[in-house]
């Protein structure tokens, strides 16, 4: 096995690790929020400016699909639909204060639980994981192209 492969291997193995402890906040949040509809509030937390169209297309999902994830958080009132005042074709994706909150929390959990591993290394260790994350984050900056890292098939959520 060469050396890039273990590398690869040895990244791969730390995500993993990675997405159980924001796992462990994000499955303390209540009410409970599955993660294909968390994506979404973030989606459209980000930015104010999102209607469906660009939903699905951010997602790389048919636009039913999308439609779905937003019929579900509505439901639970966690999302509404409102006319763009600029053309009332158009339905801009908005959150409610529930929504704001619940995104809230879930960042202090998991800064929370994140803080509680990274107590757990050393300063040096810290630093060292601090600059080569800013790295990885650069060099996979260079790499996205105009269909980005998710490919360019349309998949459901």
């Amino acid at each position: 096995m060469d050396r890039d492969t273990d590398i690869a291997a040895a990244v791969e193995s730390t995500v993993d690790s990675l997405v159980s402890v924001l796992d462990t906040a994000r499955l303390a949040q209540t009410p409970a929020v599955p993660p294909a509809q968390l994506r979404v509030l973030a989606i459209v937390a980000a930015n104010r400016q999102t209607n469906m169209s660009r939903l699905a297309e951010t997602l790389d999902v048919v636009p039913s699909s999308a439609s779905r994830l937003c019929d579900r958080l509505e439901a639970t009132g966690l999302l509404r639909r409102v006319p763009d005042p600029r053309d009332r074709r158009e339905v801009r994706l908005m959150l409610t204060p529930a929504a704001r909150r619940l995104l809230d929390q879930l960042r202090e959990r998991r800064r929370q639980v994140l803080g509680d591993v990274l107590d757990r290394m050393t300063p040096t260790a810290r630093q060292e994981l601090v600059r080569a994350l800013e790295a990885f984050a650069e060099a996979a900056r260079d790499d996205e192209g105009p269909a980005g890292a998710a490919g360019a098939g349309l998949r459901t959520a």
